[in-house]
């Protein structure tokens, strides 16, 4: 059975996935807002080790397994090679599997050719978590990104034609004030142009992460439903779904685009009215205790 090291994380959609960490922590690890790796020294796990534990999942758990998540925070930046062992091993293994899913970062993405990630998709490396934070140039320099609104465009495009499913996060807030509309709009204006088939949303909050944060002057409540707003009253794409269910939001919102861009937008009205019941409520800047996540 895998062997974890901790602390591991996956998205909510693999929540029934079994798990194999392929890489312990992230590629790259230098963006500012983002502590979940912090602890963690980088390492690609050996390919033996990873097949190892394939192997080692008992023969009556096997046909239950129709999902696997690899893990941890950039795992499609394993050698090509390496990858198509794993995933030739996984389908192998469970008869019942239908999709793969993995964390990507922009510069993996750059690492594999469109050739390669088809050949990647051919054994069900289906979607790939992408990270884009923000559409905003400015916001992605100031987190240290490490990569333009343009190039992670370019990469998510690239997977896409390869018919790998693409979902991406944004942050809200992670602009602060002065940035906060310019941040959602390029953000929504990003997604209208990559169409991805899922784009979810996060706030900001408190995870290793106390020096960035020191640096912004962070959202109120108030402020942050009106960068929802923003986003939403831009956000357009031809067919993408829109959900908002991290633990870090306050704001849940799910629908479907284009058919419920209406809707959406009348949602967050209605939480702002909502809001405006409880006095001082939409002034108060969110605290998120660590030890929540």
């Amino acid at each position: 059975m895998p062997r974890y090291v901790e602390p591991l994380f996956r998205p909510p959609s693999e929540a029934r996935s079994l798990i194999f960490q392929i890489t312990l922590g992230c590629s790259r690890n230098r963006c500012t807002f983002c502590g979940m790796y912090k602890g963690k020294l980088f390492r690609l796990k050996p390919l033996e080790e990873v097949l190892s534990e394939i192997a080692a999942v008992p023969a009556g758990y096997r046909t239950s397994v129709e999902r696997v998540f690899l893990a941890d925070g950039d795992a499609l930046v394993y050698p090509f090679a390496g990858l198509v062992a794993i995933l030739d091993c996984l389908g192998d293994t469970f008869p019942r599997l239908t999709r793969v899913g993995a964390y990507a970062s922009p510069a993996a993405l750059e690492e594999k050719s469109a050739a390669e990630l088809q050949n990647l998709r051919e054994k069900k490396l289906r979607i790939l978590y992408l990270g884009l934070e923000s559409g905003d140039d400015d916001t992605l320099a100031s987190i240290d990104k490490g990569a333009t609104s343009e190039g992670i465009a370019e990469q998510a495009l690239k997977a896409r034609g390869a018919g790998i499913k693409i979902s991406v996060t944004a942050i809200l807030g992670l602009a602060g004030r002065e940035g906060s509309l310019r941040h959602a709009r390029a953000t929504a204006e990003w997604v209208n142009r990559v169409n991805p088939e899922y784009f979810s949303l996060l706030t900001l909050f408190y995870r290793h992460n106390n020096d960035f944060i020191r640096t912004l002057r962070q959202c109120s409540r108030g402020e942050l439903l009106r960068e929802a707003r923003e986003l939403v009253s831009v956000l357009n794409p031809s067919r993408t779904i829109l959900r908002s269910n991290h633990v870090s939001n306050f704001l849940n919102l799910a629908g479907s685009y284009p058919k419920d861009r209406e809707r959406l937008i009348a949602d967050v009205d209605s939480a702002i009215e909502r809001a405006k019941l409880f006095p001082g409520y939409l002034d108060e800047v969110p605290s998120y205790i660590e030890e929540y996540y």
